[in-house]
């Protein structure tokens, strides 16, 4: 059992609900996202995404596109990133994913991204525009590691295929909430519940909600039917918005404190 299903599985043994934030990668610098990933894990995250800057990532909204421009001005690459994975697995053990375009991964040679990836502890891999009949090659090879392929699903994803990425995806189902890019929302939609259940019901995976999630009092709904939540463009807005790196720290610190308490009320299953 990996670290992404062993984390799931203590958290459903204290009835809890996943909170897994996202940052993207050398925004604005390297050393600056390692002190934001050990505060996030230090205030409350279950499972971390770590964005892999693109000069055109087509799944990501304004906010997430300043900051992979903000991130590759300053130099960050893919190796780079790996490793801060490696520094960061001698401080956390928490579940850390890569989540990018699939250019930078095929860029620098498939075996030799899975084999280092491997190495220095990267325990997922989720890439939005990399359906699983175009990368069955990729997640084959990535499971033979032991790093989990995670698939994404949508509400205008039909049973038969949602059916179908329940049994292939590893670690867990990423539920999108909303059609469009990522972003913070002032809602979420309303037929979310249902499809998200429809999704539970059909993957032996837990299933985690994200796209659009931006408060904790979202977050906090989201997780009374999904077994996590994803939030991304609200975090990365806290470190655009703030006044220096250690108010950053501070501001992420305090706003993964307050998804996670939210996410400790009651819920539903």
């Amino acid at each position: 059992m990996g670290r992404i299903a062993e984390r799931f599985s203590g958290l459903r043994d204290r009835g809890e609900r996943a909170l897994v934030p996202y940052l993207t990668a050398g925004d604005p610098d390297l050393a600056v996202t390692e002190a934001l990933l050990l505060a996030m894990a230090e205030s409350g995250a279950d499972l971390i995404e770590i964005g892999v800057p693109f000069s055109d990532p087509i799944a990501d909204g304004p906010t997430i596109q300043r900051a992979m421009e903000r991130a590759l001005a300053g130099g960050a690459s893919l190796r780079g990133i790996l490793q801060l994975v490696k520094r960061l697995r001698g401080q956390t053990e928490l579940p850390l994913l890569l989540m990018g375009s699939a250019n930078p991964f095929y860029a620098m040679g498939t075996e030799g991204f899975l084999d280092t990836a491997a190495e220095v502890g990267v325990d997922g891999l989720i890439v939005p525009d990399l359906p699983p009949e175009d990368g069955a090659t990729l997640y084959a090879a990535a499971e033979k590691r032991g790093i989990d392929g995670v698939l994404l699903a949508s509400p205008t994803t039909t049973p038969e295929r949602l059916a179908m990425l329940g049994q292939h995806t590893r670690g867990f189902l990423y539920y999108v909430s909303l059609t469009g890019t990522t972003g913070a929302r002032a809602s979420l939609p309303p037929e979310l519940e249902q499809g998200v259940r429809a999704a539970r019901a059909v993957s032996p995976v837990p299933v985690c909600v994200g796209f659009g999630v931006s408060t904790p009092a979202q977050a906090g709904a989201v997780a009374r039917f999904a077994d996590g939540v994803v939030v991304g463009s609200a975090v990365v807005d806290r470190i655009e918005g703030a006044a220096s790196p250690d108010a950053a720290v501070d501001a992420v610190a305090r706003f993964v404190a307050e998804l996670k308490a939210a996410l400790l009320g009651g819920f539903d299953d």
